[in-house]
């Protein structure tokens, strides 16, 4: 191992908590914000609308990337991020006191986004440089589980003990407090992180410039849309989160609606219940799931299924809105079911950008590209998604969801993915 390998503290003391740092604000913005506002009596409309557009900071994060390279390190970057990202979650409890506090919150919670889009480059770039290829292939099933550890705190803990203040304290003070632990977090996170992360410093080029990077961006962008094929690509990354994208934002929406108005009628900390626990252990395994099946069977053979189980959380929600049941137990079950289905289907898209978008000459920085096409769909189809609740009503929505799976699967028969290669063979697919 090189001497720069050993000089670094030991990953187990940095990996976990740093990649617990890249979830945590994530889910915070995109799951948890929406449940408030909820609570806060906002109008799925609106929640849908304001909540996609801020979805739009990972949408072009690629853009900025490079220029990252300017700073003296990574590490700085990183808790940089880290301390504007927790003082921007902090902030949201400031603006709820505010009278035009939607507006407040959005504006924060957008900065929030933008600190979180800049930290996950910056944390993947420190995770790479810092440690071997072993060491990488080693903590990799780390970043996932953490990553996803802080979708059971927030969307989880922090949601069932918001249920509880809401309760005793009322909708405003409880997720004022939520909010207020979720900024010191993330302050606690970037203390810790100025002692344990390695320093992986950027290299000193002597034509690291703004200008040279930015001639350099716009040739991996002219590269990336030369690609043969790429427009239908594009096209496919975006159609295969049309479904996906609606039930994520509607889904915990009609969970807390009242039964009067066709939801379930679930409180926020019955939300919380079902979601971050038994909802996070079936996505977990149902991406491990996934992958090993992708594996089995080739990702060209297999792309078919991956879509119909990244679809099959429409239809628990269409079951749902149609049984509306009462036992907690039985909507446990239907949500751990559509939580399985999402991270087993995931991963067709994953392996989809890898292997056949990224490839070639700029395959990490197109396949960060291709990430924010990924992040565009979802953005898009959230942002439609409340009014279009709004005018159909949770059912005839629910339906339509299920409809918006249609497109892909068709699209996914002209998709140019080359079976799999045998063991040892080569690796990789190209457009053409």
């Amino acid at each position: 191992m090189s001497d720069r390998h050993k000089k670094i503290r030991s990953p187990a003391t940095w990996v976990p908590t740093l990649y617990f740092a890249q979830g945590l604000p994530f889910y915070a913005v995109t799951l948890v914000a929406g449940l408030m506002f909820k609570s806060m009596g906002v109008p799925n409309a609106d929640i849908a609308r304001w909540t996609g557009l801020i979805g739009f900071a990972w949408v072009f994060k690629p853009l900025w990337s490079p220029f990252l390279e300017l700073a003296p390190s990574k590490k700085i970057i990183v808790v940089g991020f880290q301390l504007i990202g927790g003082l921007a979650l902090g902030l949201v409890a400031l603006a709820l006191r505010m009278p035009a506090y939607f507006a407040a919150c959005i504006a924060v919670l957008g900065l929030a986004a933008i600190a979180s889009a800049t930290h996950d480059i910056a944390c993947d770039g420190l995770y790479i440089a810092s440690l071997s290829d072993k060491q990488q292939a080693a903590y990799a099933g780390w970043t996932g589980a953490f990553f996803n550890a802080g979708k059971f705190i927030s969307l989880g803990g922090l949601v069932i003990l918001a249920g509880h203040f809401e309760k005793t304290l009322g909708v405003a003070p409880a997720w004022t407090i939520i909010f207020l632990i979720l900024g010191a977090m993330m302050l606690l996170l970037a203390l810790y992180h100025c002692w344990a992360l390695p320093l992986a410093p950027n290299p000193a080029l002597a034509d690291k410039n703004v200008a040279a990077i930015a001639a350099t961006l716009w040739d991996v962008l002219a590269e990336f849309f030369k690609k043969p094929g790429i427009w239908l690509a594009i096209l496919f990354i975006i159609l295969f989160r049309a479904g996906e994208a609606q039930v994520q934002t509607i889904g915990p929406l009609f969970l807390r609606e009242a039964r009067a108005l066709g939801g379930l009628g679930l409180t926020t900390g019955q939300v919380g219940a079902v979601y971050g626990t038994a909802g996070t252990v079936a996505f977990v395994l149902g991406s491990i799931g996934g992958g090993y099946f992708t594996s089995w069977l080739g990702l060209k053979r297999a792309m078919f299924f991956l879509i119909l189980a990244m679809n099959l959380p429409n239809l628990v929600f269409y079951f749902l809105s149609h049984a509306l049941p009462t036992d907690i137990s039985v909507i446990a079950a239907a949500l751990s079911v559509e939580m399985f289905g999402y991270g087993f289907g995931f991963v067709g898209l994953i392996l989809f950008m890898m292997q056949v978008v990224a490839v070639g000459k700029y395959q990490t920085a197109h396949y960060a590209f291709a990430t924010g096409v990924m992040q565009l769909g979802f953005v898009i189809f959230k942002m439609i998604s409340g009014d279009i609740q709004t005018a159909l009503g949770y059912q005839n929505f629910f339906l339509w969801v299920l409809l918006s799976a249609l497109p892909v699967l068709i699209l996914s028969r002209f998709m140019p993915i080359r079976p799999q290669e045998p063991a040892g063979g080569k690796s990789g697919a190209a457009l053409a």
